[in-house]
């Protein structure tokens, strides 16, 4: 079992204040991976003043100076890649190819991006010819307290902490205590680039000591949280105290539209994008919705994708989806099956239990609903499994109506061949993004949400300007 228990404060790995360990357990065995430290108090200050004092000098470094200090660091995460891969696997249950590629590789490709952003990005500016004494100044916002979750644990962290290096803040870093293990392998990597001790700060924990102390910290000026709905509106509560800047990325029920159409491959990949990572995405396609006249079609379609899709241990090559990542997981999932088939929607594949064979792990069979109506709690809730509702529309105002009927609105898809409709749908999709016909996102493609999917984007230029504050001066001149 590994020995994590330790934080990276002011450039140093120490010891906790207090002990008070916590087992990582391997979600496709149940059993005990590593033993990291829960932080107190005494440790969020101690990190949150390290932060502040070398916030003093890192804000007035050069953009050049950060570019250096990224470049190095997307070097040697090249060159720990498989590494990356391997904790992500391990701590939440990843198949190791899909944790390789697509888990490892989302925080390599954010590093990539965010160095090119940071080359573009211009800092002090005039603002116009009409003012040419105005100049607009954007600087960091200070200390920020970063919280990320489990489910996509590199994406996330690569997500906040990289534009905050590039902004010149510094930053007091909380991974999800159920997956820490790639955010210590990447605070090894902050080190042997030799950042600043006191820039980058990483500290264990739970969210009701560790967290509540590091959101509530008078000396934060910024939190970025990524997770639960219900816990965004308690880190908001937080931050006003203080008057905190928050951004905040959180739950999704997204709807996949197919129209009669669609290509050919769109209701396999519908179910795909709702059933990778085992269903463990706030942004997943949960909810799809077929037009009628080829609704049978879609259910079977669907019936045949899921019950041929193949579940196993994440350690295994292959194809696979992995566990859900915990036992509290497990369990919220079986409920939430079970409260479908109990409310009346038609269990087409899957349902409760684990897949055959599988005794130990916390393994959940691919699910899927036909006959679900908007109301239903599996399709309102955001379920975080496996689990695909399909509801059937017969026009394309109810098709919107009905993806519009919900208290998230991060990410949305379209499958139609008719551009010009698919194009007049996106625009009256209350969400953040919206994806035509599996074309994907680019790396820098600003992600976030309306309504309870969060407030705030992240990535490309509007994320790195989430940790940046705009300052305007009058009566500038460069004679």
């Amino acid at each position: 079992m590994l020995d994590k228990k330790n934080f990276y404060i002011n450039g140093k790995w120490v010891s906790p204040k207090k002990n008070n360990d916590y087992k990582v357990i391997n979600p496709s065995n149940e059993e005990p991976c590593a033993v990291i430290s829960l932080g107190s108090v005494e440790d969020v200050n101690n990190a949150v003043n390290s932060a502040k004092n070398a916030f003093e000098t890192w804000a007035f470094t050069s953009k050049e100076e950060r570019l250096k200090y990224l470049e190095s660091l997307y070097s040697i995460y090249k060159k720990r890649w498989a590494d990356m891969a391997k904790a992500i696997s391990l701590e939440m249950g990843a198949p190791i190819d899909f944790s390789t590629q697509l888990q490892a590789g989302t925080g390599a490709s954010h590093i990539k991006s965010y160095i090119k952003v940071l080359k573009e990005y211009t800092f002090e500016k005039i603002l116009g010819d009409h003012a040419p004494n105005n100049k607009i100044l954007h600087e960091p916002k200070g200390v920020c307290a970063l919280i990320t979750p489990w489910n996509w644990p590199m994406n996330q962290v690569c997500l906040k902490v990289i534009p905050a290096i590039a902004a010149g803040c510094t930053m007091v870093l909380k991974p999800s205590e159920i997956a820490p293990l790639s955010s210590m392998i990447l605070a090894e990597m902050i080190d042997e680039i030799k950042l600043p001790a006191g820039v980058f700060n990483l500290v264990n924990g739970d969210g009701a000591v560790t967290g509540n102390a590091l959101t509530s910290h008078p000396d934060v000026n910024m939190i970025s949280f990524t997770g639960s709905t219900r816990a965004g509106a308690l880190i908001s509560k937080n931050a006003a105290n203080d008057f905190k800047r928050v951004s905040l990325e959180l739950g999704g029920k997204g709807a996949n539209i197919i129209f009669k159409d669609a290509d050919d491959e769109a209701v396999e990949r519908g179910a795909l994008r709702c059933f990778r990572n085992t269903g463990q995405s706030c942004n997943a396609p949960t909810r799809m919705l077929v037009e009628k006249s080829i609704y049978p079609e879609a259910v079977e379609r669907v019936k045949k994708f899921a019950n041929s899709m193949k579940v196993d241990i994440a350690s295994k090559e292959g194809d696979h989806i992995g566990p859900v990542v915990s036992k509290t997981q497990f369990d919220k999932i079986q409920t939430l099956i079970q409260k479908g088939i109990d409310e009346g929607a038609k269990l087409v594949a899957g349902g409760t239990g684990k897949p055959n064979g599988m005794k130990k792990g916390y393994f959940v069979k691919p699910t899927a609903f036909a006959d679900v109506n908007n109301q239903m709690e599996i399709a309102r809730t955001e379920i975080f499994g496996p689990v695909l509702s399909i509801i059937p529309f017969e026009t394309e105002e109810e098709a919107i109506a009905i993806t519009n009927d919900t208290p998230y609105g991060l990410l949305n898809f379209i499958q139609t061949q008719d551009q010009e409709k698919a194009n007049r749908v996106a625009r009256k999709l209350r969400s953040g993004m919206v994806d035509i016909n599996g074309a994907g996102l680019a790396p820098d493609a600003p992600f976030g949400g309306y309504k309870h999917s969060g407030i705030g984007r992240e990535a490309g230029k509007l994320g790195l300007e989430e940790y940046l504050e705009v300052k305007a001066v009058s009566g500038w001149s460069n004679n």
